[in-house]
């Protein structure tokens, strides 16, 4: 989902669902951390911000990701330690379609993060989690901009990502470039935004999908 400051109509849903069916995972003791005390972030969230910088400021260095994962395709499914798969919609090719924009890609500067903005990422994962909810919207219809909006004020353009079902911020990551399924490539347009220049970043237990992961981006933030 994206919007512009100035131009409030067309709106990118990017919602990702990793898995097609549900995870029972084991998380550690502050995976989920933030979601209760949201000035730290726990080391998921920690890890699927570093993940989207890395990506961001190499991006032909990690196409040698997708490659590796691209090994563990069989058709359109995906195989995954502990006999798990994924069945995905268009298999290798959006891979290799992924693989040759990373290539092409031009490096970015690397994503600051906002405490404002993690909060309200976490507000939608206290929201959704517990009740297996998914979406932009909370259920009295309030909006990512409205979330963040909360805890400041968001500059010039706004853009969320959200994936369910992984605790592995690579892989959450790496779905979100891959985009199998998504025509337009929105989660991958909002990573590699170059007018984003901060994000926030929120993961917590889903009673369906396992996990979910809130990324909120955004051309700046003013704190509260």
């Amino acid at each position: 989902m994206r919007l512009n400051e100035k131009t409030l109509p067309a709106v990118v849903f990017a919602i990702l669902y990793i898995l097609t069916f549900p995870a029972a995972v084991a998380h550690g003791a502050d995976t989920f951390k933030s979601v209760d005390a949201p000035g730290d972030l726990s080391t998921l969230e920690q890890q699927v911000l570093s993940e989207l910088n890395l990506a961001r400021t190499h991006p032909r260095q990690y196409a040698s990701h997708l490659l590796e994962l691209r090994k563990h395709f069989k058709d359109r499914n995906l195989h995954r330690s502990g006999n798990v798969i994924i069945e995905t919609r268009e298999g290798v090719s959006a891979v290799d379609e992924a693989v040759r924009f990373l290539r092409s890609a031009k490096p970015l500067s690397p994503l600051k993060r906002s405490e404002g903005m993690s909060r309200g990422a976490g507000d939608h994962v206290r929201e959704q989690g517990p009740a297996g909810m998914t979406g932009h919207d909370s259920a009295d219809g309030k909006k990512p901009w409205d979330r963040v909006s909360r805890y400041g004020k968001w500059q010039r353009i706004i853009g969320e990502n959200i994936s369910y079902g992984s605790d592995d911020a690579g892989m959450v990551v790496m779905g979100l470039i891959i985009d199998d399924g998504v025509p337009d490539r929105g989660h991958r347009k909002n990573i590699f935004n170059p007018e984003f220049r901060v994000a926030g970043v929120a993961c917590g237990p889903h009673a369906i999908y396992g996990t979910m992961c809130v990324m909120i981006f955004a051309g700046g933030f003013l704190e509260n």
